[in-house]
């Protein structure tokens, strides 16, 4: 056997496991190795990829974004809500209708509203015994750049990014690029 020439100090982009050493991550990764290997489904191996994601790849999903990306799915009483990462609540969403959400956690309050609406908040391993290829679900993830930090990427003159500043006082970031008579003025 040669060597590669063309890839041979090629790096494979994406991960094989999670930097995580949660065992009970880990747990929920033998299973979905498992159904990923001996199902045909390709939902447990698009769940099993996203367990291994960084925390910024897993952002959190609302209850109100859950709402309206699911407005318009048939039939959503009988399906199984599921997100590889947080639900998180929204007190602007005034209503939760009855929803089985399945996810890799939940914040206190958005637990609290889906029981209440008389719904129910499932963990993953819980969803693998009641729907092991992935049928009648609706696979959602959060938004990625609704992040703070993203806000201020990309800063600098004419680009309308968010500062990093204290305040937004007269003595805060009021010179050279904010007025002519400092360097120039955006």
């Amino acid at each position: 056997m040669g060597i590669d020439l063309k890839a041979h100090h090629v790096k494979k982009a994406q991960r094989t496991a999670p930097k995580s050493e949660d065992p009970y991550l880990l747990l929920l990764v033998k299973l979905y190795r498992f159904l990923a290997r001996r199902t045909d489904s390709k939902f447990n191996k698009v769940i099993l990829h996203r367990l291994f994601l960084s925390k910024i790849n897993r952002p959190p999903i609302s209850l109100s974004r859950i709402m309206k990306e699911t407005s318009a799915t048939p039939d959503l009483a009988s399906k199984i809500i599921v997100s590889v990462g947080t639900v998180t609540d929204d007190i602007r969403l005034l209503e939760v209708p009855k929803l089985t959400v399945a996810a890799l956690r939940f914040s206190q309050a958005a637990k609290e509203r889906i029981l209440k609406a008389g719904g129910e908040a499932i963990t993953l391993d819980q969803l693998a015994l009641r729907s092991p290829t992935g049928s009648n679900t609706v696979l959602l993830r959060g938004k990625r750049n609704t992040r703070e930090a993203v806000k201020h990427f990309g800063m600098g003159p004419h680009k309308h990014k968010k500062p990093y500043t204290v305040s937004k006082g007269r003595k805060f970031e009021r010179a050279r690029g904010r007025r002519k008579s400092r360097g120039f003025k955006v």
